[in-house]
């Protein structure tokens, strides 16, 4: 049984992750040419906090390997998608498949999905390419945008780290919460796809 307390703490550290800003449409969305406009990028949405903080609460409920293989799968994807973006690749269906990271990823999480390390590398590598074209085609011609995808990319391992941390942190006894972590964020996702937030 999870004392009240903790379980008040856990609710309200969730609604503030939730509530904390609204999620902006990619392309025009504030400054990209920095690295401290990257930084904070990944922080200035639901859909890419949500993600993140996904992907570190997977990687903690699957253990071993996971823990640092799908954070640096994400990472390292999301950076060719970068690159692919900035260079004007097309990729097909990148805002649809941001907005289906939010929820499969959250319901991976809730569900505490156990598959093989390689398929979950697969799972997130697909919408790390997402999420990175989408910044990548943020950055403006004239700026290289090495310093706003390497701030990206440094925020992203943070937000990655806070998922992985809080898994651990609640360990077996209170996996139940992780997985309360997933739900909200699956529930972000679909309220994101019907534009309720």
């Amino acid at each position: 049984m999870i004392p009240a307390p903790m379980k008040r703490t856990a609710f309200s550290a969730i609604l503030l992750l939730v509530a904390a800003m609204p999620a902006y449409a990619h392309v025009g969305a504030g400054a990209t040419s920095s690295l401290s406009a990257g930084f904070m990028h990944p922080l200035s949405g639901l859909d890419h906090m949500t993600v993140m903080i996904a992907v570190g609460l997977w990687a903690a409920l699957k253990g071993g390997k996971a823990i640092w293989a799908w954070p640096l799968a994400f990472v390292g994807v999301m950076l060719v998608g970068g690159a692919l973006g900035m260079l004007h690749v097309s990729v097909p269906f990148v805002e649809p498949g941001i907005l289906a990271s939010v929820v499969a990823l959250g319901l991976l999480v809730a569900l505490a999905v156990d598959l093989p390390v390689s398929a979950g590398v697969a799972i997130i590598g697909l919408f790390a390419l997402f999420h990175g074209h989408a910044h990548g085609t943020e950055v403006p011609e004239n700026a290289g945008g090495l310093e706003y995808m390497a701030g990206f990319a440094v925020a992203t391992a943070l937000l990655h780290a806070i998922g992985i941390a809080a898994g651990l942190g609640l360990g077996i006894r209170f996996r139940g919460l992780a997985r309360a972590a997933g739900a909200a964020c699956a529930a972000v996702g679909v309220s994101l796809v019907f534009g309720v937030l």
